[in-house]
């Protein structure tokens, strides 16, 4: 969709580690598994397509599976989709530990309680801390599940991918499945004019900062 500098890249790359905490998810791995979940999207090669199992809970640890083994390079990847994606070893390793997940946890849960104690925050948000570990894995429980599972299609794509609501703003653009399927190199997700992509505006003006580069399409 769009390059940037390798000072960019690994700004956000840094980004991507303090923004997910304890969910941290290789970008690398999850690239590899996006590109095979198009490919191959709701047979029974998809790494997470809610038709070839039992519940949202056995599509997660599918996918966990497949990642790990993606991630420790276990698993041959076709070429292709193995490309010369952007590492930073350092992160990788710090993000994936174990240590990490659970200093982050650890913060998670200092915020929450120095917000209950000074900021006289209710105390059932506290059973919001699950989620808040558990980000990435939760995000992409509802849009691989969701996605594929609830609302309309615009296009057919060969697939039962989509289009779960008309404003996205709970996944910030991702549940446009269908939509995405369809033209999955389009920095908006949208596709007919009521359907609102909130990132697609976020990116636009990245690339008026000259921060990325919006490839040209060909």
């Amino acid at each position: 969709m769009f390059s940037m500098s390798k000072a960019w890249e690994r700004f956000f790359y840094l980004l991507t580690y303090v923004s997910q905490g304890s969910s941290y998810l290789s970008p690398r791995a999850y690239a590899i598994l996006h590109r095979m979940h198009h490919a191959f999207s709701d047979t029974e090669k998809d790494p997470h397509s809610p038709h070839h199992t039992k519940n949202v809970f056995t599509m997660m640890w599918e996918t966990k599976s497949i990642y790990n083994a993606v991630l420790s390079r276990k698993r041959v990847i076709e070429a292709q989709f193995e490309r010369n994606y952007p590492e930073w070893n350092f992160i990788e390793k710090l993000g994936d530990s174990w240590l990490s997940r659970i200093g982050w946890g650890i913060v998670y849960m200092a915020f929450y309680i120095l917000a209950y104690v000074y900021l006289d925050m209710h105390w059932v948000f506290f059973f919001l801390l699950p989620i808040h570990f558990l980000m990435g894995p939760i995000h992409g429980a509802i849009v691989n599940w969701s996605g594929h599972k609830y609302g309309y299609q615009n296009f057919d794509n060969q697939d039962r991918s989509k289009n779960s609501l008309i404003f996205d703003f709970l996944m910030m653009g991702e549940l446009f499945q269908n939509n995405h399927h369809k033209r999955p190199n389009s920095i908006n997700f949208g596709s007919k004019w009521f359907e609102v992509d909130p990132t697609y505006p976020v990116i636009k003006l990245l690339n008026k900062l000259k921060i990325i580069e919006i490839r040209k399409k060909h």
